[in-house]
């Protein structure tokens, strides 16, 4: 590099950048396109960072340099290409098709060559894209997309080029995608290639099957072909040293276990031999790097430990278990790391020493009791607490699945799980306790202690002690709060069978009160966020676990006795049945009964507009249990046999009471008898007098008919129409369901359709009118569709989305891709689709989509911002959320059809 460190220009050059450019990119490891260029090394540092990556360290740059200089000089084979790299090298190409942001994942296993493999594509494309991983805190995400667009745009206007950056966290990628769309509209007037690729580089336990590249510990036959011809070569150079490389032999015998075991037979040997200090620091590398990828001790530490002096030539001495170690530097700070050679090597230590009386738990108390004496370092803490209360995904879940994804998460973290199968429960309540007492400023481990008291054990009084510990440590954590309501409902729940409506309501009292308590820290929590950029969780378990403890005590007070229905929906008062209950001191819950109905009711109704109107991405989904839950306790609470015939009693119970209510019939699938009476019992409300929002509910309903494939409606009057739209633009006061109404109703689809009213003026009201109503509990979910515009006339032209999504399913068996996940749009590429909605025009232009309507344009929103980089004319479907308008399937007016971003 004698000129200094380049980048890549998108023509192929490079351009040379100061320290002032390299210093605003320090959240950056940046690979330059010329790096080590010009630069020699000693023989010694190649063979020993050679000879130390085939042993098991991380990868360094300077080892595909030295790979691709022996390549050149024609001294060695390069580095072996795992069987994926082909493809991700296609996928990272095929994003130049487009501008914006992409996505390419690797998922893989740890240990079998992931990380390897994603910095060895980054190091084959520096010259082709702006590579750098991103490393240190994600925290603060505007100042990495800051970053991420100055390495986009250092050098001239001309000389810009495309970022690949490798990440390794998947939770970060919409909030990263957002504040990078947000630094290139604010510094880039037109993005003419793409900005950047996020290259995701994910570790997981269990291998799933997706539509990304999976890399898994099985070698194909090619590739076991190339290790072979590797291990010729290495044999040779490193004639003494090349049966200890055992990162690569775990792979050159395709990850055999025979191999990993047979190395690790050290341990059983020193057992015997009772090497104490330095077997037990073998012994804790083994569990941190069986149950934490990527862990490490620092060699200060360990040399502390055994009580060694540091000497810069000898370092740390561990035989006989030196061959099975790596020590190794991986930042700027120079600390060395040390950890076991492979994770599958670490795994058949642990089973090994566990096989001969040192077990697991034995192992991580001591390593907390006598390693952690001190301040401990906040890496090693996260390592610990990963090893201790990180819940994996479930083994056989689908990773992405074509409608949804959930994140249904084992129980307890691993060596929990393990230590629970292999020395019983009360060990790990052990472990647990060590954990919480040494690290009592955490309060995850407490946390952890209870859930297992709790789920485990049901020892409910031990259960509630440590929740609370954990609470008395962050008691301003909502999370931590939902423990101790969790402790309180499971345990009302193990009292199903007959008990004392005394005690039942005792418990019901704490359940509630905790939930109560989470819900109000919760709402801090969100206040304290909610104006900041970035995704903010609104914490909404307290409300649904008030819920799930209404629907609890319900179930087994009526069960025993009929009367508590009367009492629990407020038809009849505690003190008219005391003594048909029998308990004269059930007359102190009385505050508490009183308050059932009205709560649930308002519960439901949050979550209702919650869930109906939102979700968590456009990846994710809710658990469909929940709505199940709310819908089933709702029921109860408001059920009342002796007015059935009262219309507003009867729209309760038909849980469509509210505009909500009406919308989300369809995701509640209700019958069209269901959606008749609720049409007709709004019908009267309005007849008599009601609101206006009594109409809309009428009309809504009638269209959610429709949606049923109800064709002929003949107490539908058309005059209803022409009474709302009368009443059109609304005033900015009403509610967004209202707003919704007007513009589905006013859109126009043709020149028929012209409206003299000021469409600019309701889009911008219903944006208002939802910021007032719904901004706050929804906070930064994904708004999901709710209605579409298709190619009828009148009412039927409102699709609803369930009809979307049950197109799209049924023709899985045709058109395996028609996905429902609304970030990668799949479906309106679908001729079926198509053919059912509506074709709207507009433009695209500074990172905006207009809609052209009667020679105006009209912004509307777009369901991915990705598709707006590139100033154009465009088509796209048009959708409603309760925000307002929003275009989907933006599509390029060429004759070409245009590739939509992956993923």
């Amino acid at each position: 590099m004698a000129n200094g460190p380049g980048l890549s220009t998108a023509k192929g050059g490079e351009v040379y950048v100061g320290s002032e450019v390299r210093e605003a990119l320090a959240l950056l490891d940046v690979l330059y396109a010329n790096h080590f260029e010009g630069q020699r090394f000693a023989p010694e540092l190649i063979k020993q960072t050679e000879g130390n990556f085939y042993r098991g360290a991380p990868p360094l740059w300077l080892n595909f340099h030295i790979s691709e200089q022996a390549e050149s000089d024609g001294a060695g084979t390069p580095l072996i290409k795992r069987d994926g790299y082909d493809t991700l090298i296609q996928q990272i190409q095929q994003s130049r098709k487009y501008p914006g942001i992409s996505t390419v994942k690797l998922f893989h296993q740890p240990g079998c060559g992931g990380t390897t493999l994603a910095m060895q594509v980054l190091w084959d494309l520096r010259k082709t894209f702006r590579c750098a991983v991103l490393k240190g805190s994600t925290s603060d995400m505007t100042s990495v997309a800051k970053a991420v667009v100055q390495l986009f745009t250092a050098g001239s206007r001309d000389l810009q080029n495309t970022v690949l950056l490798l990440l390794n966290d998947e939770q970060i990628l919409d909030n990263l995608q957002d504040r990078i769309m947000e630094e290139i509209e604010a510094h880039v007037t037109v993005s003419h290639m793409p900005v950047v690729v996020l290259f995701c580089c994910l570790r997981k336990n269990t291998v799933l099957e997706d539509n990304h590249i999976v890399l898994g510990k099985s070698l194909s036959d090619t590739e076991m072909q190339k290790f072979c011809e590797k291990k010729n070569e290495l044999s040779q150079q490193y004639p003494d040293q090349h049966q200890q490389f055992h990162g690569f032999n775990i792979l050159q015998t395709n990850f055999s276990q025979d191999y990993a075991r047979e190395v690790s037979t050290v341990f059983t040997k020193a057992l015997k031999a009772k090497r104490n200090l330095k077997l037990k620091l073998a012994a804790f590398l083994a569990l941190l790097n069986t149950y934490v990828p990527g862990s490490y001790l620092v060699e200060s530490q360990c040399l502390e430990f055994l009580k060694q002096k540091d000497s810069s030539h000898e370092g740390l001495s561990m035989e006989p278990f030196s061959h099975l170690i790596v020590t190794f530097i991986r930042n700027t700070s120079g600390e060395k790391r040390v950890r076991l050679a492979h994770p599958m090597i670490a795994q058949s230590c642990t089973e090994l020493m566990a096989e001969e009386g040192v077990t697991r738990s034995d192992t991580v108390r001591n390593f907390i009791n006598h390693f952690c004496k001190e301040e401990v370092p906040p890496h090693l803490l996260g390592f610990i607490k990963d090893m201790l209360t990180k819940r994996e995904e479930k083994k056989g879940d689908t990773l992405v699945d074509s409608t949804e994804v959930t994140e249904e998460k084992e129980r307890f973290s691993r060596l929990i799980l393990d230590v629970k199968e292999t020395e019983g429960k009360v060990q790990c309540t052990s472990v647990l306790k060590v954990a919480s007492n040494k690290f009592d400023q955490n309060p995850l481990f407490p946390q952890a202690l209870a859930r297992f008291y709790y789920i485990e054990l049901q020892n409910y009084n031990l259960a509630e002690i440590w929740a609370k510990t954990a609470k008395q440590i962050d008691p301003r954590s909502s999370f931590i709060a939902d423990t101790l309501g969790q402790v309180h409902k499971n345990h009302l729940k193990s009292k199903e069978a007959p008990s004392k409506p005394r005690e039942i309501l005792q418990l019901a009292t704490k359940a509630i009160e905790a939930f109560k308590d989470e819900e109000q820290l919760a709402e801090k929590e969100y206040e304290a966020t909610r104006n900041k950029k970035g995704s903010h969780v609104h914490n909404t378990r307290g409300q649904f676990g008030y819920l799930q403890v209404c629907n609890i005590l319900y179930n087994v007070l009526v069960s025993q006795d009929e009367t508590w229905r009367k009492v629990l929906t407020n038809k009849a008062p505690v003190a008219s049945v005391l003594d048909s209950l029998g308990d004269k001191k059930l007359i102190r819950y009385n505050g508490l009964i009183k308050t059932f109905r009205d709560e649930v009711e308002r519960k439901y109704k949050f979550f209702d507009t919650f869930l109906t109107y939102s979700k968590p991405s456009r990846r994710k989904h809710d658990a469909p249990y929940i709505l199940k839950d709310i819908s089933d306790c709702c029921r109860k609470y408001v059920e009342d046999v002796e007015a059935k015939c009262d219309v507003k009693q009867k729209l309760k119970e038909y849980l469509a009471d509210t505009s909500t209510g009406v919308i989300s019939c369809l995701d509640r699938e209700c019958t069209k008898h269901e959606l008749k009476e609720t049409s007709a019992c709004w019908e009267k409300v309005y007849a008599s007098k009601g609101p206006l929002t009594a109409l809309v509910n009428h009309i809504f309903a009638h269209i959610m008919l429709i949606n049923t494939g109800e064709r002929f409606l003949p107490t539908f009057s058309i005059q209803y129409l022409h009474t709302f739209k009368q009443e059109i633009p609304l005033s900015p006061q009403e509610a967004p369901e209202l707003h919704l109404l007007a513009l589905i109703l006013c859109w126009p689809t043709d020149a028929a359709d012209k409206w003299a009213l000021n469409l600019g003026q309701l889009v911008q009201r219903m944006r208002d009118s939802y910021e007032c109503s719904y901004k706050k509990q929804i906070g930064s979910r994904y708004l999901r569709p709710l209605f579409f515009i298709g190619k009828s006339h009148g009412l039927k032209r409102v699709i609803h989305r369930k009809v979307l999504e049950g197109m799209c399913l049924g023709l899985k068996d045709t058109k395996p891709d028609c996905s429902t996940d609304w970030n990668d749009e799949k479906m309106f590429q679908d001729p079926t689709i198509q053919g059912n909605l509506f074709k709207f025009e507009g433009v695209v232009q500074n990172y905006r989509v207009y809609a052209t309507l009667d020679g105006t344009e009209l912004e509307v929103d777009a369901n991915v911002r990705n598709n707006l980089w590139k100033p154009r004319q465009v088509s796209f479907n048009l959708g409603f959320t309760i925000r307002g308008p929003v275009a989907f399937g933006i599509h390029t007016k060429t004759t070409e059809k245009e590739p939509l971003p992956n993923d």
